[in-house]
Parts: C-alpha cells; structure tokens; sequence
C-alpha cells in the first residue's frame, strides 16, 4: 500500500508536470492539507523531495515554490540526458524487437507531421516516446528511470525557457532514422551509445549558437 508520504510525493510531482502547478507557484503545507486530506508531515517530506530532485525551492520567509527554469537548466539537462539516455540506448539495442523498431519508425514519422503541421509541442511529446522507447529495454530500471525523470525535467523546463534553433528539428528527425539503421544492424553498443550523445548534444549546440547570434534583448523576451 503506498505511503502517504509516497502519495503527497506523487501529487505535487504530477501536478507540477502537467502544469496545475507552475513555475514560481507557491506550495503552502495548510493548503495541500486541507485540499487532499493528509496531514502536514508528508508534505513536508515531500517539499524536501522535490527540492532534493530540483523540482522546487525552499526560500527562506517565502516557502516552497516551483522552480522556474532557464535555457542553462534546459541545456544542463539535456546534456545529462545525453550521457544517460546514450549509455541506456546502447544496452537496450540488442533486445529491441522488430515491433519496437517498428513503432520507433512511426513515432518518427509522426513527429515530421507534427513538424509539417507547426505543433511544436506534439512534437515534443513524440520525440520524448521515441527517446524513451530506444532506452526502454535497458535491463536496468533504475537507469530506465533515470531517463524517464530527466525528460519529465524537460518537459517542465520546455514550457518555461527559450530553447529552439531553426532547421533542428528537421536535422534530428535524420538522425533518428540513423540510429534506427545502426540498432537493425546490430551496430557496436559503444557506437550506438556515441550516436545517441552525440544527437541529443547537436541540439544542445544549436540553441547556444543560435542564442549567441541573437540580440540580448531579444533572448531576454523569450525567457520571460
């Protein structure tokens, strides 16, 4: 049976991801208690969580409140991702299955539509199936996830900083085909795991350069 800690951890958690609770919301112990009917003490453990996994801060006089996030978390986080999401990718290459090839290829697929029909955020959504399947097959579930949090992490961060770069979008929809034929082919693990870094890192480098040739005060009005 879950915990009530375990509960209130999952609510705020869920809650935050799916934007009920947004960047700089405020996270006030009576209030969770009255709303849901648990006590404060799971909510306090609950606070000290998510602050611990980045997702809120405690400010002193202020309280608990959502994290807002930049374009630095974004690319800090995708440049973990990378490293994780590669390594998982590599280890689950020599279990995927015809059907999982499959699906990646429609996943993939799909997201050209999405792009084609300027929707950004199915576009997304798709990309972060496709990732999570490709390292779904791990053997190792902490590992698996590790990757699911760190796209959970992005999907917040992806809805409160600047991160797009023109023609990238375009650019991973090939590469994905790429690493596709190299997971077929039953490619060497460390060459499937530098494809998968290496694909997730070229986004990392086309926002910064893309950033870097905007004006400032352009950039500062995309963040916010």
């Amino acid at each position: 049976m879950q915990s009530k800690a375990e509960k209130s951890f999952q609510i705020l958690k869920e809650r935050i991801m799916d934007g009920t609770y947004g960047p700089g919301h405020r996270l006030v112990i009576n209030q969770l208690v009255r709303e849901y009917g648990i006590s404060s003490v799971p909510w306090r453990e609950s606070l000290r969580r998510l602050e611990a996994e980045g997702w809120v801060e405690i400010v002193p006089n202020v309280g608990a409140l959502v994290r807002t996030f930049d374009t630095d978390a974004w690319q800090q986080g995708l440049s973990l991702l990378a490293r994780i999401g590669g390594y998982a990718t590599a280890l689950s290459a020599p279990r995927m299955t015809g059907d999982d090839l499959e699906r990646a290829r429609l996943l993939n697929r799909r997201m050209g539509e999405a792009l084609a029909a300027f929707d950004p955020a199915r576009f997304g959504r798709l990309n972060r199936e496709f990732h999570e399947l490709l390292a779904s097959r791990a053997g190792d579930d902490r590992l698996v996830a590790m990757v699911h949090n760190e796209w959970a992490r992005l999907e917040v961060i992806r809805k409160s900083a600047f991160w797009y770069a023109p023609g990238r979008a375009e650019a991973s929809l090939a590469e994905h085909d790429e690493l596709i034929a190299l997971i077929e082919a039953e490619a060497d693990p460390e060459a499937i795991e530098t494809a998968a870094r290496r694909h997730e890192m070229r986004t990392v480098e086309a926002v910064t350069e893309y950033e870097a040739q905007l004006p400032v005060d352009a950039v500062a009005d995309d963040h916010g």
